[in-house]
């Protein structure tokens, strides 16, 4: 089993809410979610370290994130 830690052989996932264009994206790699970070980047600087956050600020983001996109929209 791969350290939790180990982020080498992640899948990043593209925002649903990403530009068109490819610009401004944020990804997250979900197969790391069980553990005790959730990690994201910036599609744009996929070589950077990524940014690790619990799971119940990961959580509260996408819950904020569609509920304003559904006002919105």
């Amino acid at each position: 089993m791969r350290n939790a830690q180990d982020r080498s052989h992640a899948i990043w996932k593209k925002s649903h809410y990403c530009e068109g264009d490819g610009g401004e994206c944020l990804e997250w790699a979900p197969a790391h979610v069980p553990t005790d970070t959730v990690p994201i980047r910036d599609s744009k600087a996929p070589g950077r370290t990524p940014l690790r956050i619990p799971p119940e600020t990961w959580s509260a983001f996408v819950t904020d994130v569609k509920d304003t996109a559904q006002r919105a929209g």
